[in-house]
């Protein structure tokens, strides 16, 4: 039956066999249906897989006003492979200071802690702090003043014969209470400080002069007497301000003016006393007292530092002996003929430092002198500072730890220093990698070399007393009031008090260079210790909400260039004996024609050799960072970047690095040890392959030229 069935059909047995044709079509389109949908699923679903797996956009408050500060200070419009200053850096407004821009907003910062209402505790020197600053702001009360206080003052000196008050007053009385409670100098410096030599213990130190105006030794004879006379036309003022006859008030000036040219003329510069082997002396009192009569070098000495107990054999360092022996002839001379005009120099100057304590007329007067002076010197003019920038000034230079304290706080918590720590752990771990492939090191060098960065300190943030202040008021001397001007003169002499009792103190470990609230980074080759303050820890160089590429871009490459300064010995001649010295010489020459090969704005000029160093640190900084933002990639997930800009996050750390060096590219001064801004941006960038890549720019345009240096 089987044979049968499978040769010979009946018309009914037709039906079913066609109707299972008809299904298995069916089944077959929808099963290609099926299919399809699984496909186009698949595809959507590997498309936003690969969606979240790029760089997703920061849109917190913090990476938007990084952003604003983006989007405000570069040139999107620029190639970025023939003009990466100018992209980065340049708008139609000019170029701004990076690190004047982060200056001033911690400026801004303390003023915002200081003027915050009952925010401190009372009793305390906090409380101290703050009332100095709101009686500096108080200018209703110091127009109110007016000279009456300044007048005062110049009574208990003595007076002086413009005042219509003169008791013909003892010279050498006079200037011991300039410098024990004015902390006014006007003939000489004297401060304590550590010895020159071993063991450094503290010693009285005296030294010629720093003046108010900028004369110079190698000034034009035009320029120079141009500056004494607006410099002379300014204490006219001052003398007509303080009440005094103009007749009177110009003879007195002129002769003043006619004192500060001939001190002038006794000084001489560091390099020719180094010269000439006279660095400094060792005298004891008395016998400066010999050489240099006419000043009681022992009673003005024990009234300025009256925590010491001085004798005639007291010893002292003098660092230009010459200049002490003929002052004291030119005072001499004047205090036979001309005592009451002698008196008059040493008021002036005196007025001329209290200037920022007094009234509107002193500043204005001030102020127009700072100008003309700035003319005449071919200076770029300084800004007119609001007065809460003069009073968070004040503030700062007398309550230092307090405001210290008050800005740690506030700008850098914990969350900020552990962020700020594993960005310079990650730094210094490329750095130990980066040696191992630099072909002028032999392995000895090598070693040595990554023994210096194991050994390293870093300090990050403030100094130890910052982070845990003293509960006890340590300004209980300073007496505030009765107007501004007091206030002032009480906290000149409590700082003059406490600088001399921490020069006392034994030496510490490490003192640090900068306050916490500054933008300076820098390595002490004594202490072999890196510092990085609190206040470059800030944005728009870091922030631990910023993405990767921004931290290890901007505060990256400053650490990794703080961290090069460890070996500048080894780049300078002789400085590594056991280094492949023809591949490190190399390396430098190639590194200086690179500089040399840029073109610089009009007017700018610099010298390649004299850079040479921080240039090394520059492109060396710059691509440890990189390479450390790299391998933070390959271990870290969720890499972001920032809207609108239109940068990958590898464009983004480029962007960030020239944000730091952002700066007008001006007239070189010539004791800066680094390149114009323009250069510290195209120098290292164009150096590093991988920007070339990431900007596609041409084989050889600007930002990427034939060849390359491979010194770090």
């Amino acid at each position: 039956m089987g044979t049968f069935w499978s040769k010979e059909r009946s018309p009914e047995g037709e039906l079913p066999n066609e109707l299972g044709r008809r299904q298995a079509v069916a089944g077959r389109v929808l099963m290609a249906v099926l299919l399809f949908g699984v496909l186009l699923a698949s595809s959507l679903l590997l498309f936003f897989i690969f969606q979240s797996c790029g760089p997703c956009t920061c849109e917190t408050p913090v990476c938007l006003d990084l952003l604003a500060r983006y989007l405000a200070s570069g040139n999107s419009s620029v190639d970025p492979c023939t003009n990466f200053f100018t992209f980065a850096c340049e708008n139609a407004n000019g170029t701004s200071n990076s690190f004047q821009i982060l200056a001033e907003e911690n400026k801004s910062r303390l003023r915002r802690i200081l003027e915050a209402p009952d925010s401190w505790r009372v009793g305390s020197g906090e409380e101290k702090a703050f009332k100095f600053y709101n009686s500096c702001m108080d200018t209703l009360a110091i127009e109110a003043a007016g000279t009456g206080p300044l007048k005062h003052i110049i009574e208990e000196l003595g007076g002086w014969q413009l005042s219509g008050n003169w008791t013909s007053p003892d010279f050498n009385r006079t200037l011991r209470l300039l410098m024990s409670q004015y902390g006014y100098f006007p003939f000489f410096r004297a401060s304590l400080r550590p010895h020159p030599s071993p063991p450094h213990a503290p010693v009285i130190q005296i030294d010629q002069p720093k003046f108010d105006i900028p004369l110079k030794q190698e000034q034009e004879q035009k320029i120079y007497a141009q500056i004494l006379r607006v410099y002379l036309a300014y204490l006219n003022r001052l003398g007509t301000l303080l009440g005094g006859d103009s007749f009177e008030v110009q003879n007195h000036t002129a002769l003043s003016i006619s004192i500060t040219s001939q001190l002038f003329q006794f000084l001489r510069p560091l390099e020719q006393r180094q010269a000439q082997g006279k660095l400094f002396q060792i005298v004891t009192i008395a016998q400066l007292q010999e050489m240099a009569p006419a000043i009681d070098w022992l009673s003005c000495l024990q009234a300025t530092f009256t925590l010491m107990s001085l004798s005639p054999s007291e010893p002292l360092v003098v660092h230009n002996l010459e200049y002490l022996k003929n002052m004291s002839q030119l005072v001499e001379e004047k205090q036979l003929m001309h005592r009451d005009f002698l008196q008059s120099h040493m008021i002036l100057g005196l007025v001329y430092t209290l200037s920022p304590a007094l009234d509107s007329n002193f500043q204005e007067a001030h102020r127009e002198l700072s100008q003309k002076l700035q003319e005449l010197t071919g200076q770029p003019p300084m800004p007119a500072y609001p007065r809460w920038m003069k009073c968070v000034q004040h503030t700062r230079n007398f309550f230092a730890p307090t405001l210290a304290a008050l800005f740690v706080r506030d700008a850098f918590n914990l969350s900020i220093q552990n962020a700020a720590m594993e960005l310079f752990s990650a730094i210094k771990d490329a750095l130990l990698t980066h040696l191992k492939m630099l072909p002028w090191m032999n392995e000895e060098t090598r070693k040595e070399a990554q023994e210096r960065v194991i050994q390293l300190q870093v300090k990050m943030g403030a100094p130890e007393w910052v982070l845990k202040p003293k509960l006890t008021n340590q300004y209980s001397d300073i007496q505030l009031g009765p107007n501004f001007l007091q206030s002032f003169i009480s906290c000149v002499q409590s700082l003059q008090a406490r600088t001399v009792q921490a020069a006392l103190q034994p030496f510490p470990q490490h003192r640090w260079q900068v306050s916490p609230w500054g933008v300076n980074a820098y390595y002490s080759i004594p202490d072999h210790m890196v510092v990085i303050p609190a206040g470059l820890l800030q944005p728009p160089f870091f922030h631990p909400g910023y993405p990767r590429a921004v931290n290890f871009g901007a505060a990256g490459s400053i650490m990794a260039h703080e961290l090069l300064h460890i070996f500048y010995q080894f780049l300078l001649p002789g400085g590594c004996p056991s280094c492949n010295t023809r591949a490190l010489q190399e390396a430098l020459l190639c590194l200086e024609n690179h500089y040399a090969a840029f073109p610089l704005p009009s007017g700018v000029s610099f010298n390649a050799s004299h850079t040479l160093l921080e240039n090394a640190a520059d492109m060396g900084g710059l691509a440890i960072a990189l390479q450390a933002y790299f391998k933070t990639l390959l271990s870290n997930h969720g890499e972001t970047t920032l809207p609108k800009l239109g940068l990958s996050p590898q464009q983004l750390f480029f962007r960030s690095y020239a944000q730091v060096m952002c700066k007008e590219p001006g007239h070189q001064d010539s004791q800066d040890t680094h390149s114009p801004s323009t250069l510290r941006v195209h120098g290292p960038l164009s150096n590093t392959q991988a920007f070339a890549r990431h900007f596609q720019c041409p084989h050889g345009s600007l930002m990427n030229p034939s060849s390359r240096c491979q010194l770090w």
